[in-house]
């Protein structure tokens, strides 16, 4: 074995279809630092494919003929709490990428992949893996900033922005961001009038936010004619593919 593969970060991917499983194997080993260890396709090989190799991280799809990835994720985290999960799948239905994202992923990627979408949260994780090791091997306590800056490492690869693989646009807070994309889900659309008295901020601040769900591909925007006035844009939320 040689030096590069004595360092790299494990990965067993949990894949029912072999095409596809290829695909992201070779798509993760691609990014340094990165190998994939074995393949799994159904239930009874990643399970005995965990209990052998204990990989550090494993990349998990939701759709599978004899099980799902949620409950496949949910025997991972009670059995292998050392083993992080990165969830690469079709599925968009908001109760999944919610039962996933409570159980401790640490990644939600949505099918077609996207090469530099994953390379981002690979590079984030291997960030996340060095400071936990350095941390378990050598610390007995830590401070505050250290702590907040894990907590940023592990958050920032769900705040990947879609196929660029970009992280949180400067200016951007997740808190305020998710509480417009709320606000969105529960009305169905919204001008920035709408969002700056349901939020209370200015209208150049929710346009901010409501042209970043826009980039990120949770919402669209149309122009609105009033009889009066400059048309004013409507932003309307994506509809999840079935």
């Amino acid at each position: 074995m040689n030096e590069r593969a004595l360092s790299d970060i494990e990965v067993l991917i949990i894949e029912d279809d072999p095409r596809i499983a290829e695909i992201n194997r070779r798509f993760i080993e691609k990014v340094d630092g990165f190998t994939v260890c074995a393949i799994a396709t159904n239930e009874f090989e990643a399970k005995l494919q965990l209990d052998v190799l204990r990989p550090p991280l494993v990349v998990l799809d939701v759709y599978f003929p004899d099980t799902d990835g949620l409950t496949l994720l949910s025997f991972i985290k009670q059995h292998y709490p050392g083993t992080d999960v990165i969830m690469l799948t079709a599925a968009k239905e908001a109760k999944t990428v919610v039962q996933a994202v409570r159980a401790g992923v640490f990644d939600f990627i949505v099918k077609p992949l996207v090469f530099e979408r994953l390379r981002a949260t690979l590079e984030e994780y291997a960030r996340f893996r060095r400071q936990v090791t350095t941390w378990q091997e050598e610390r007995s306590t830590v401070e505050q900033s250290e702590i907040d800056s894990l907590l940023q490492s592990a958050g920032n690869a769900r705040m990947a922005g879609s196929g660029a693989g970009v992280l949180w646009a400067k200016g951007i807070d997740k808190v305020t961001c998710d509480k417009v994309l709320d606000l969105l889900n529960r009305r169905g659309e919204l001008t920035t009038g709408t969002v700056g008295i349901e939020l209370g901020m200015s209208r150049s601040t929710a346009r901010r936010y409501l042209e970043y769900l826009v980039e990120s591909g949770d919402a669209r925007h149309d122009q609105m004619y009033g009889i009066v006035g400059r048309p004013e844009r409507i932003y309307r939320r994506i509809p999840s593919t079935p």
